[in-house]
This record gives C-alpha cells, structure tokens and sequence, in this order.
C-alpha cells in the first residue's frame, strides 16, 4: 500500500541514536498531515540495532537488515527498492538533520524542483577538519560537474519518485545524487536547513571517504559527460599524447640529419612510447564508439520489434 512520503534512514551502529531520532521523525511527519512511512536500513550493524529496531517497528515503521556492512551507496540502493512514497526523504540516523525542516524542503519542491538537497552551509556542526575539507570537496564538485551547489554530501534530501527510480546507487555514489539527477533531467535546488551535533556516538566515515570520494567525482564526470561519445575523452588524451611523442619524433629526425647520434638517447624510446600509447589510447576510444553504438542499434532493433507486435 502506497503513500505520500517516505523516509529512508540508512543506520550503522546508530542503535542509541534512532530510539530517539525515530520518533521526533515520526512526530514531524505526523505534523506534515501526510501519510508516511519510515524505513530504516541497517547497514550490518553489530551494537544491538536489530534489538532496537524490534521494539520501534511499526506499521509505519519498517526495518530491512543487511548482513554485512556495505557503505551507504548500498544501503540506499535496497532502500529505494522498497519504499512505497510518492516522495523520499534521506536522512541520516545520527540526528543531526533536523526532521522539523521537511515544510521548508516541500515547499521548495513545489516550485517545480525534483530534488531538494538541505543545506548546512553556515550551520554545520561537525568538526573543524571535517567542515573545511568538505569545503573544498564541494567546490571541486560543482567546477568539474558545473552543477551549482553548495552541499553535494547532505545526506539530507527530498526527491520525486520518478528521480529515486532513477537513481542507481553503488561505491560512494550517494555523494552525487544532485549531479546525476541533473544528468537525467531532472531539476534540482537546495534550501538551508538547521544542523544538530551527533546526538551519541562517533562518525563512521574515516579520512578514505575523502580520496575515496574525489576518485568517484572522476567516475561520475565520466558517466555524465563521456558515456555517450567516449571517443571525445580517449581520441582526446590520445591525440595529445601522440602530438608530444610526433614533436619529440621530429627533433629526433632534425637531430640525425644534422649528423649527431641519436640511437642512444632516452628521448627517442620516450617519443616511441608516447606513439605507442597514444595509438593504444585512440583504439580504445574507438572501440568504445563501436560498444556504443552496437547498444544503440539495439535498443532501436527493440523498440521496432515492440512497434510492430
């Protein structure tokens, strides 16, 4: 059975947590006046979280296990295959998104948007290192992706049904959710909103989600811009390369006219090599050109064969 809004809460050792942070979650939906579900998502959690959740299931109150910790790309991506709203909340287990928010972030949505991102720009409340190296995460974001936010890594967000079906969730992902959406078609903002300290407990995420994520903002500019023409991203660096390596080439052949012994010169196998790359480079963008566009000619086959039954 379907309602209005679901709210996904993936936990991880966040059992002292969510016997507080369920209920004002509840009562804030409550005050929506709209139906509404919460589901929580337990990470492999090894505290007692399964004991808690035992005692604050509820019709409204779902609760899905996970035998081991997966990170939370994962987490959300069983979530979302089992919430029943017309819109999702993410949330955080940890307390410090502020339920009494979601007016604010509905209200935004009814703009027209199909994501809304809470903001903790100039409220966060989290440690020195943690806020400033965020800082710089998101302002690499949104160069590279040219998706203009502030906060990329709120893990507290309100979405449309049609982008969380969109959405495919894996590695640190999660972390992107405004640029992928934005690469669908969809229209995003974000709206500042009040950011708690953790109520108990320490954060889980240690100094490799940083280097973890920036390599994912690689992925996801790959995904987003090249996916579609690969031959742009890999004929391009091919390109470049060859052109060094034929420069280098070139001063060798000017070399050995002009008399001087070139076959044992370090130069000469580095300009080699950096032909040889760079052929290598161009053939695996046109191999990619080639898997792209077999796809597509499958898909049309597909859909012709669909069109004519």
């Amino acid at each position: 059975m379907g309602c209005d809004v679901s709210v996904l809460m993936p936990a991880y050792n966040e059992a002292d947590n969510l016997v507080e942070v369920i209920p004002a979650t509840a009562a804030a939906l409550e005050a929506l006046g709209r139906s509404w579900e919460i589901v929580v998502v337990d990470d492999g959690s090894t505290d007692g979280t399964r004991t808690v959740m035992a005692g604050l299931r509820s019709a409204n109150v779902r609760y899905i296990r996970l035998r081991r910790n997966s990170g939370k790309s994962a987490a959300l991506e069983v979530g979302l295959d089992h919430v029943d709203g017309e819109h999702v909340v993410l949330m955080d287990a940890d307390g410090q998104d502020d339920p009494d928010e979601l007016p604010k972030m509905f209200a935004k949505l009814d703009e027209g948007y199909d994501l809304v991102t809470g903001s903790r720009v100039g409220g966060r409340q989290d440690r020195f290192i943690k806020r400033n190296t965020s800082k710089i995460y998101n302002g690499a974001t949104a160069a590279v992706t040219g998706v203009k936010m502030k906060d990329f890594n709120s893990g507290y967000k309100l979405m449309t049904r049609e982008l969380a079906d969109s959405l495919e969730m894996y590695g640190e992902l999660h972390r992107y959710i405004p640029v992928l959406a934005v690469w669908n078609g969809f229209k995003v903002s974000e709206v500042t909103v009040e950011h708690h300290e953790r109520l108990h407990g320490t954060s889980k995420f240690g100094p490799a989600r940083f280097w973890r994520g920036f390599l994912d903002l690689v992925t996801v500019k790959f995904l987003t811009t090249y996916t579609a023409r690969p031959f742009h991203l890999f004929g391009g660096i091919g390109f470049g390369i060859g052109f060094g390596g034929s420069l280098i080439l070139l001063w060798m052949l000017v070399s050995k006219l002009l008399g001087h012994d070139i076959g044992q010169r370090p130069v000469l196998q580095l300009g080699v090599l950096l032909i040889v790359v760079a052929v290598q480079m161009i053939s695996l963008g046109l191999l990619g050109e080639l898997m792209v566009n077999l796809r597509r000619r499958d898909r049309l086959d597909s859909s012709a064969e669909g069109d004519l039954r």
